[in-house]
């Protein structure tokens, strides 16, 4: 294995390093959780600067996704840690680290 990522150019390596953060993305939950349940159930792994429910722009309905924010990176790996494969609000809920959008091209 080594001596396979020693063969890979350093360009490729940087593609190659997990870029985290300190948001984080939270899929199939319940459509009765709110931004304060979220916030609540995650404020146990540190200090968070935003918690977030998508909800339908047309029907302002929950769409069963959403997302956490924290101070620092440390924390989000411990909410991650913790809270991936677990149940809340009676749903099996999985969390990740939030992937960055793409930068919008052309017009």
């Amino acid at each position: 294995m080594l001596a396979r990522i020693a063969s890979l150019s350093p360009a490729r390596l940087i593609f190659r390093k997990r870029d985290f953060s300190s948001e984080i993305f939270i899929s199939r939950l319940s459509y009765y959780t709110t931004d304060k349940d979220l916030s609540d159930a995650f404020s146990a792994f540190g200090t968070i600067k935003s918690a977030r429910i998508i909800r339908d722009p047309r029907t302002n309905r929950p769409k069963g996704f959403g997302f956490v924010n924290y101070a620092s990176e440390v924390e989000a790996q411990k909410a991650v840690k913790a809270m991936d494969g677990r149940i809340f609000g009676g749903r099996l809920i999985f969390v990740e680290f939030a992937k960055r959008k793409p930068p919008c091209e052309g017009g």
